[in-house]
């Protein structure tokens, strides 16, 4: 068998991955069985694997409208929660030792993070599910998803996406947009690219954190790029 060419990684999920696709419920119970499947194959590669989920299948900040925006982002907050123990409690179910640690203290549910925890919860070779973003709003859960990974020490950041990869233009309304296979930061950055929150972006320059943009749609994607077998978009400084 080929060996993986990602140690420890990291998984950002978006919320609305989650979701069934007619938006009929909040949670599509199947899917996350999908990719259950998928992660427990890369643990019996050898992958150690820490996952952080979006909010989008239940609540962004900016729906908050005329709400106070600290507020509306720390619903937000506690909607990754949600996420977070609905993905524990599948993993589970498939045999995956999982643990969900969150920013904020709500030790009823959770630990509390901290970065001592989640390595040696990796090291034993349990999945780690980070909940409640960074704890502070402002920050789309692509810039906690980089900073975990700083603090890890991962290997590279896989972004699984409701798109292929990093587009010079968005596929969706321009047929001549062109996928890069390969793609600095400070492309990225001086292109104006919609790869992830730039601010995320910044963060991973500065600290030469690789990271891989792929398509969540077949849940199988995430072993082929552990594997570096993935069509997608490898992105480094």
């Amino acid at each position: 068998m080929n060996k993986p060419v990602y140690k420890r990684i990291l998984l950002k999920i978006s919320g609305e991955a989650l979701a069934h696709d007619d938006n009929t419920e909040i949670l599509d119970f199947d899917f996350m069985d999908e990719v259950a499947k998928v992660l427990k194959k890369c643990l019996d590669a050898g992958v150690e694997i820490a996952v952080i989920v979006g909010a989008g299948n239940i609540w962004r900040g900016r729906q908050g409208r005329d709400m106070d925006r600290c507020r509306a982002d720390h619903m937000g907050m506690l909607a990754t929660v949600i996420n977070s123990l609905a993905l524990q409690d599948t993993f589970i179910k498939h045999g995956i030792d999982a643990k969900v640690l969150t920013s904020v203290e709500m030790n009823a549910f959770a630990e509390t993070y901290t970065q001592r925890a989640a390595v040696d919860y990796l090291s034993s070779g349990k999945v780690v599910i980070f909940g409640g973003g960074l704890g502070v709003p402002y920050f789309s859960t692509d810039t906690p998803a980089v900073v975990r990974a700083a603090e890890i020490n991962a290997d590279a950041v896989l972004m699984a996406k409701n798109v292929d990869g990093v587009y010079s233009a968005d596929p969706k309304k321009d047929p001549d947009a062109v996928r890069y296979d390969d793609i600095k930061y400070s492309d990225i950055i001086e292109k104006g690219l919609h790869a992830f929150d730039m601010t995320a972006v910044s963060f991973c320059n500065e600290n030469n954190i690789e990271s891989y943009a792929f398509a969540l749609s077949d849940p199988e994607n995430i072993y082929n790029v552990v594997m570096g077998n993935a069509t997608g978009t490898r992105m480094h400084r």
